[in-house]
């Protein structure tokens, strides 16, 4: 069952105003001080870790904003001082942070208190499909009646957070486009520096990449077999839709089948914001979970696997990184087309021949562990899609983000208070 849909979190939106008209005059009065507030809506990880690295040994006092225990275990175990992102404390560190970094939206860190900091917005991949001011789901309307209206509301506020922004990177000028015009920023807010997400993909050899993902992987999961391909599938979010993707009983007989030939093991990845019956009907140890419970950042850990099997997910531009061959199974390509839309067309990542269903991706997948010619032309393809979309592949897109954010702060005629 789905856990949320953009109707439900906007109807959340609107009840809250009168929370975030207060927190704008309490930001009139609060000095901002010299501190960076971090925040990630996927936990401890994705862009804001790497930039949390990066700025913490260059000595700048910063605290992460955490929602619950386990976010507060997470970032004991690196060493990241924590407070509660929803209580007071939450309110005033955002209230007087200089800079707060985020990944999801302005909700990783105190919504309520955002108004007047320097915001640096990391975003959390590639859009595929077409995200923010670009998409009709954004301004979904809670409820029919007046919903016209409703959705010019949620327009001007959207519109008026996403000013608020001060910097955001992309991966590359095609990139920079795309989020220009999702989040109606000006040109010189979206900046192209790469995403700091993925610089654990370019940092090291092939081989430390390959080791250190491995560790990862089975550290979240537990041992895989030696010699046993592992294969990720990582379907992406229906707006709160059930997944039409998940296999019948058949389908799964097929999937073991095929995972019992080629000695694989499937791990499935289903999105944070939605669920699927992604369970066998019959006992089985080649098909594992790894929800984000188990593995909030996936990025890490893309060159631990020998295939990546997604839908509309911007996970395949990551995976073209590794490089990892990629395979799509899209059963509702042209009503999520419809309904969602994409930036160019489907075809322009997914090539002319995403399966349609299990028994179609299965049939694409043999070759691909089977054959050496098969496997090399599925990778030559996602070396091609990351030569369209990543400007960047030295790891230092952190680095070079953390650079502009410091000489634009440094310009900013902001007071500065001491720290807390």
């Amino acid at each position: 069952m789905a856990s949320f849909s953009f109707g439900s979190g906007n109807a959340a939106k609107l009840m809250r105003a009168p929370l975030y008209a207060i927190g704008r005059l309490a930001t009139l009065v609060i000095p901002r001080g010299r501190r960076w507030v971090f925040g990630c809506g996927a936990g401890i990880g994705d862009g804001p870790l790497a930039l949390w690295r990066v700025a913490a040994a260059d000595g700048v006092d910063a605290v992460w904003l955490v929602r619950d225990d386990a976010e507060e275990r997470a970032a004991a175990a690196q060493g990241i001082p924590t407070l509660r992102r929803d209580s007071l404390r939450g309110f005033w560190a955002t209230a007087r942070a200089r800079v707060l970094v985020v990944a999801y939206g302005l909700g990783d860190v105190n919504p309520y208190a955002v108004s007047g900091a320097f915001v640096v917005q990391l975003w959390h991949g590639i859009p595929l499909k077409r995200i923010g001011l670009d998409s009709p789901e954004t301004l979904r309307s809670p409820i029919r009646l007046g919903a016209p209206l409703i959705r010019r509301l949620l327009g001007v506020l959207y519109r008026a957070a996403q000013r608020r922004i001060d910097v955001l990177p992309a991966a590359s000028h095609l990139v920079r486009g795309r989020l220009e015009s999702a989040f109606g920023l000006p040109h010189d807010r979206v900046v192209v520096t790469g995403e700091p997400r993925v610089d654990a993909l370019s940092a090291g050899s092939p081989e430390e990449r390959r080791a250190r993902a491995t560790r990862t992987i089975e550290a979240a999961v537990g041992e895989v077999p030696g010699g046993r391909r592992r294969l990720l599938y990582a379907p992406t979010w229906r707006d709160g839709a059930p997944d039409p993707a998940v296999p019948t009983p058949a389908d799964w007989v097929r999937i073991v089948e095929a995972l019992e030939r080629h000695d694989a093991v499937l791990f499935v990845r289903s999105h944070r914001l939605g669920a699927g019956d992604y369970v066998p009907p019959v006992a089985t140890d080649r098909v594992r979970a790894l929800g984000a419970d188990a593995l909030p950042d996936i990025t890490a850990a893309l060159p631990g696997f020998d295939v990546l099997v997604t839908d509309y997910s911007s996970l395949a531009f990551d995976a073209a990184l590794v490089p990892l061959p990629v395979l799509y199974l899209a059963p509702d390509e042209e009503e999520y087309a419809a309904r969602r839309g994409f930036y160019g067309t489907y075809a322009d990542v997914a090539g002319d021949d995403p399966a349609r269903s299990w028994p179609e991706l299965l049939d694409q997948l043999g070759p691909v562990l089977a054959d050496p010619e098969s496997r090399a032309a599925r990778i030559a393809r996602s070396e091609a899609l990351s030569a369209r979309v990543h400007a960047y592949r030295d790891g230092r897109n952190t680095r070079r983000l953390y650079d502009i954010v410091r000489a634009r702060l440094d310009r900013r005629d902001v007071p500065v208070e001491g720290s807390e």
